[in-house]
C-alpha cells in the first residue's frame, strides 16, 4: 500500500488547512500523526473505512476532522482553529484489521513521507 500525503504549509495562527492522504488501496483504517522537532510521534486522528469511525487526540478535538471519500481511496484531515503548537510533519498511515489501539502507531503497516506543517504566532 503506498500514500501520499499532501495539503501542509504555512499558515498563521487560527487559519485552517485540509491534508489529504491518498491511498493506492483501502484498508482496515487510516491514521494521521504527527511529530514536531526533537518531540516524539503523536497520535492525532484516525478513520475506519467501513462504517467512517472516527478517534481523536484530546489536543485536537473540536478542531480537526478526519473525513474520508469513498469512491477513492483519500482521506482529509481539516485543520482550523490551528495554533503553534499544531507545527509538525504530519504522517497518514494505514493498518489492517487487528485488535490495538487506534492511536498506537507502532500497530500502522504503511506510511506516507509525511506534509509539514508551520503555524506562526
Amino acid at each position: 500500500v503506498q500514500l501520499q500525503a499532501s495539503g501542509g504549509g504555512l499558515v498563521q495562527a487560527g487559519g485552517s488547512l485540509r491534508l489529504s492522504c491518498a491511498a493506492s488501496e483501502r484498508t482496515f483504517s487510516i491514521g494521521w500523526f504527527r511529530q514536531a522537532p526533537e518531540k516524539e510521534r503523536e497520535f492525532v486522528a484516525a478513520i475506519i473505512w467501513a462504517g467512517g469511525s472516527t478517534y481523536y487526540a484530546d489536543s485536537v478535538k473540536g478542531r480537526f476532522a478526519i473525513s474520508r471519500y469513498n469512491p477513492g481511496n483519500t482521506v482529509y484531515l481539516q485543520m482550523n482553529s490551528l495554533k503553534p503548537e499544531d507545527t509538525a510533519v504530519y504522517y497518514c498511515a494505514a493498518r489492517r484489521p487487528k485488535i490495538a489501539a487506534m492511536a498506537a502507531f507502532a500497530e500502522y503497516d504503511y506510511w506516507g513521507q509525511g506534509t509539514e506543517v508551520t503555524v506562526s504566532s
